[in-house]
């Protein structure tokens, strides 16, 4: 195992790609002169080129399009969102053409293209640039959307979007470049699909995706302290959502918590939720609670920014409330 930050691990994954299928290519604002403005392409200019990587215009409607049509042709374009607040701009594209395509016309156009970026919050972007679009496009048939917490994770599903024949969302969490973690050498491939595990226990199930999984981690530890033990389900992929693995960890613990980064209504919680009140009924021994963003714009001023977000504090919380543990 290697220890690299999250955006080597994804760097990896594309030069890995655009190595392996000469059709792969990567286009978006700054990703190549630049080297990215997250330094995601660093050197994949300069290895293979101003024709696979490919610097475009501030214009997210145009340049997704372009990449649409790429694909419809048999290339694998991977277009970079600067943000994905900033993709509000090419959902024509996202929505309407690529997640479309296929099924409009009877199965002759496939159209294998990942979009990717930076989604949530950071530090102090304030309300146009710190939202989870988790929820907002996984609700949209034709698309997968796939959610990397971990370096491992980023790379190992970035190289499975780019080999799908569809259009795979990657949400990439802005906090997360400068982690590390342990990423298996060699050939590193992570299935579109299949949550994970990724810690433990029998008290509680505490269901998660993306960022929020370095902070489920930090609230298992701090239970694990007092003798609480908690499995960690990290979904990976949103849709499609592994209720296979949601279910077997819920009917074990027989309580559910579920952590997202976005707002409540109609966000992610409310999906696994409903998968597990469908399938766990008579295995619950309390309701299912859902920690998340408060129902408001996100905050410039920092003390504020702050009470909005989901963090440990408020996970152990709904989690000793599931257990009756909160009087």
């Amino acid at each position: 195992m290697a220890v690299v930050t999250y955006r080597d691990a994804l760097n990896q994954a594309l030069r890995e790609e655009m190595e392996r299928d000469e059709r792969v290519f990567l286009m978006g604002e700054e990703v190549a002169v630049y080297q990215g403005a997250y330094k995601v392409s660093k050197g994949l200019l300069q290895e293979f080129g101003d024709r696979r990587v490919i610097d475009t215009p501030i214009t997210e409607l145009g340049f997704a399009g372009v990449g649409v049509g790429a694909a419809m042709v048999g290339l694998r374009p991977v277009v970079e969102f600067m943000t994905w607040n900033f993709a509000v701009l090419a959902l024509d594209q996202v929505v309407n053409s690529a997640a479309k395509m296929l099924y409009m016309s009877g199965g002759q156009f496939p159209i294998p293209i990942v979009f990717r970026g930076p989604s949530g919050a950071a530090l102090q972007l304030a309300a146009q640039h710190s939202q989870a679009w988790e929820s907002w496009l996984m609700h949209i048939p034709g698309l997968k959307v796939v959610t990397p917490g971990t370096p491992a994770d980023a790379k190992g599903l970035l190289k499975s979007a780019v080999r799908d024949g569809n259009p795979v969302l990657v949400l990439e969490g802005e906090m997360l470049y400068n982690t590390r973690g342990e990423v298996p050498e060699g050939e590193h491939v992570v299935p579109i699909g299949v949550a994970e595990l990724k810690r433990e226990g029998e008290h509680c199930s505490l269901i998660t995706n993306g960022k929020m999984v370095l902070v489920a981690l930090q609230a298992a530890d701090q239970l694990a302290k007092e003798g609480i033990r908690i499995d960690v389900v990290d979904l990976r992929t949103v849709r499609p959502m592994d209720v296979a693995a949601i279910t077997a960890s819920v009917r074990k613990t027989n309580r559910a918590v579920v952590l997202e980064e976005g707002w409540e209504v109609c966000g992610i919680g409310a999906q696994v939720v409903d998968y597990v009140q469908r399938e766990c009924f008579d295995d619950l021994d309390a309701p299912v609670l859902r920690v998340h963003q408060v129902d408001t714009p996100m905050p410039y001023a920092k003390n504020l920014e702050r009470a909005a977000k989901p963090d440990a504090a408020k996970t152990i919380a709904a989690i000793k409330r599931v257990l009756y543990l909160d009087s």
